[in-house]
């Protein structure tokens, strides 16, 4: 789906579902690095392969929380509606066919994370792009298709519990990455619309400390790879 150039500004009476289409840039994102991170590290690095490990740790648990949210405080609600229940349907196929693919990376990453050997590399980073297929797959019609559903069917209380329990359930140490991750590619409109919803001091918390971890982190993590995201 091509990006907005234009933000527009939430009506307060139908769920403001651009919101999630800003929050899926993060996985469109993290998912296009990922093969290459893992091929951009020397064999035998079991270093720089334990650092990679970790973030993509981190990336696993954030899809799962995300489409677990969904499929807690979604779904069941548009089925409850009468909402497109085959449109529904599928996104719940959807959902099993991309934990099916995270568990052929779950299987690789700790044998790539502990030896860093060419094999597990070409194995992980395989599994890791046949992922990504399922997922942009999911995204794009999760937002072409059942976005539209979520606004006519969700009250506005509904749709802001996902986000809400969302932040409250993520580990506070995850907070500054999550926030860095969903504006990194966000509009200023955006960006400004994200950080309102935050409280002061989480603004302040983001421009005084944490924008600067977030950076450093990427450079950390990305500094070996060409220009580009290949998003």
């Amino acid at each position: 789906m091509s990006r907005s150039t234009a933000f527009p500004s939430p009506s307060g009476q139908r769920p403001y579902t651009h919101e999630m289409v800003v929050v899926h840039r993060v996985f469109r994102r993290e998912s296009a690095l990922a093969p290459r991170l893992v091929r951009a590290v020397p064999d035998g690095d079991t270093t720089r392969a334990a650092r990679i490990a970790a973030h993509l740790d981190d990336y696993v648990m954030g899809l799962h929380h995300h489409h677990s949210l969904e499929d807690e405080l979604v779904w069941p609600l548009l089925h409850a509606r009468g909402a497109d229940g085959d449109l529904v349907d599928r996104m719940e196929q959807q959902h099993q066919r991309i934990d099916r693919s995270l568990t052929v990376v779950a299987e690789w990453l700790p044998v790539w994370r502990r030896d860093a050997d060419p094999v597990a590399w070409e194995e992980l980073a395989l599994a890791l792009t046949e992922h990504r297929a399922a997922l942009l797959e999911h995204l794009d019609d999760e937002e072409r298709l059942v976005l539209p559903l979520v606004a006519a069917h969700l009250t506005v209380a509904e749709w802001d519990m996902v986000g809400r329990r969302g932040l409250e359930e993520l580990p506070r140490n995850k907070v500054m990455t999550a926030v860095g991750a969903i504006l990194e590619d966000a509009t200023p409109e955006e960006r400004a619309y994200f950080l309102g919803k935050a409280p002061f001091l989480g603004r302040l918390l983001w421009k005084t400390v944490g924008r600067g971890q977030y950076a450093a982190s990427c450079r950390a993590l990305r500094g070996a790879l060409p220009e580009g995201t290949g998003r």
